[in-house]
């Protein structure tokens, strides 16, 4: 129980030994992060890209792709499997072969075709060459939205960060999960009850035990009134009907979601206040700027964007990422279960 919630998650990746695609393999820090999972043994990665370019950066690079698999997008003997597959899933929305053959000469498109296929488990889009790809994060997750498709019964793709803070009095030893702080700007009161119960979930998968969600805002149980405040309150109330096995509460100000004094004396009664593990933001907004200012004057390790929601795992990595950071949300997606 003393692990960190990412010791955790290695461990467990090792054992399972998925494939996990990388798209960006005209960056560096894709084709080291590669080589340092064969060398962990985190995950079997599959560089997306043209063979020529990816093997002459390696040799630019100095580094050594032995044991990493490329697929080539434009020689792959799968390639009409592929977009068999992609037709398939996309025929109610009119796509035809000759589309899909042109739309999966992107890297993004084709790993999630790949997934799709059942011939890797999952895909990573971390970082990005401006001069190449220069995928941006609607580009990266749209054919995971559009192949993959979300999980029955949750509306909406969302992103969390696993914050690891040095003190592990908080959370789940030190692990405060951040939600949704990289992927949807302005919730709905139905959404964010999705990124909440979604993220509740995720805690729970993780850790294996129990999700503690507080629902932040500017006010706590009507101590101050405005329309993104009712948006919160609404959104706690769907919350806790959609999963009513969860213990989710709100709205909640963040003194009085992680204090346990403060949660008394704001929230007298409440199961969750002065004790979250899990927090739901109202907007990007917020929860953006939470995660940075956590990272950066708390010394916290962030872990993410993490998405979830998805049938199959996907992970956005951001543009600022370190080799480091491709591979541990490598192994993240890596111990993602599919959701058929």
């Amino acid at each position: 129980m003393s692990q960190t919630v990412m010791e955790m998650v290695r461990s467990k990746a090792k054992k399972l030994n998925r494939k996990i695609c990388l798209t960006e393999s005209d960056d560096p820090r894709n084709l080291r992060a590669a080589a340092k999972m064969v060398e962990t043994g985190l995950a079997r990665p599959v560089l997306v890209g043209a063979r020529v370019e990816i093997e002459k950066l390696a040799g630019e690079q100095g580094i050594k792709l032995d044991g990493v698999e490329v697929a080539d997008v434009n020689k792959s003997e799968r390639f009409e499997h592929y977009v068999e597959t992609a037709v398939e899933i996309r025929k109610n929305k009119g796509l035809t072969a000759d589309q899909a053959r042109v739309w999966l000469r992107d890297t993004c498109v084709f790993a999630a075709a790949m997934v799709c296929a059942g011939d890797a488990h999952g895909y990573v889009s971390g970082g990005g060459n401006p001069k190449g790809y220069n995928h941006n994060t609607g580009s990266k997750i749209k054919p995971a939205l559009q192949l993959f498709k979300t999980i029955p019964g949750i509306s909406i793709a969302s992103a969390y960060f696993i914050m690891q803070l040095p003190d592990k009095k908080w959370g789940f030893n030190g692990a405060l999960f951040y939600a949704d702080c990289g992927l949807v700007i302005n919730p709905n009161a139905d959404e964010l009850a999705a990124i909440a119960v979604s993220t509740a979930r995720t805690f729970k998968a993780l850790t294996g035990t129990e999700p503690l969600v507080g629902m932040i805002s500017a006010s706590t149980k009507g101590s101050a009134r405005d329309k993104i405040i009712d948006k919160v309150i609404e959104a706690t109330a769907k919350a806790k009907a959609m999963a009513p096995e969860f213990k989710i509460d709100g709205e909640f100000q963040f003194d009085a979601a992680m204090i346990p004094e403060i949660g008394r004396a704001k929230a007298p009664g409440s199961e969750v206040a002065g004790h979250c593990n899990v927090l739901i933001f109202p907007d990007l907004n917020c929860g953006n700027t939470m995660y940075k200012a956590t990272e950066r004057l708390a010394g916290a390790v962030a872990t993410g964007p993490l998405v979830q929601g998805l049938r199959r795992p996907f992970n956005d990595v951001s543009r600022g990422c370190s080799a480091d950071d491709i591979v541990d949300c490598s192994a993240m997606a890596a111990i993602t279960e599919w959701v058929e």
